[in-house]
């Protein structure tokens, strides 16, 4: 049986991750709505401050993407299970499968077919919610949900279970086959 600290080691990843990615969004929607919320103001016509011609876009977070990669941080710690796509057990293709499916896109079952139905892409041009794939030889053998920064969720192999993972580990550096897209831009 697991212990606290065990499960804490699950947690405190996603913690981070949301404090570092989620927790602007959420600020950005509350200052929208907020904006909304009042009634209008009129201007101090005293305080007369010059406004630039067009303001600098801060990129907001892709709704899709960001239901993605939360569906499957909320499945750290459920167990690998061969063929599983549900959160009584997954493996990899099945958790990728999942958080998709979750947001109402179909993908294919393995990890070959799932590589075959992304848009090719470099790990440098990844983004949070596209797919990194790994081989084993000469086949497709492992899919896994990127994070940003080097960081990905996967579920890794028999006897584990969906955790995080980086490229800092020696094995998936030299496993990298590339990463795929499934949501476009936008």
């Amino acid at each position: 049986m697991g212990t606290d600290r065990d499960n804490d080691q699950y947690q405190r990843p996603l913690y981070a991750w949301l404090c570092r990615h989620a927790a602007p969004a959420v600020c950005a929607a509350g200052l929208f709505l907020a904006g909304c919320a009042g009634a209008p103001q009129a201007p101090d016509p005293v305080a007369r401050t010059p406004v630039p011609a067009a303001l600098p876009a801060s990129p907001l977070p892709d709704p899709l993407r960001t239901q993605v990669v939360f569906t499957a941080m909320q499945m750290v710690g459920v167990p690998y299970l061969w063929g599983g796509r549900t959160p009584a057990g997954f493996d990899c293709s099945g958790l990728v499968q999942y958080a998709y499916s979750n947001v109402g896109l179909k993908l294919p079952r393995t990890a070959a077919e799932q590589l075959a139905a992304s848009t090719p892409l470099t790990l440098e041009d990844a983004v949070a919610g596209d797919l990194l794939f790994f081989r084993d030889r000469s086949r497709t053998s492992h899919v896994a949900i990127y994070l940003g920064e080097g960081r990905f969720v996967h579920a890794p192999n028999g006897g584990s279970r969906v955790s995080l993972d980086d490229f800092s580990t020696p094995y998936w550096r030299t496993h990298f086959a590339g990463a795929g897209r499934i949501i476009p831009p936008g």
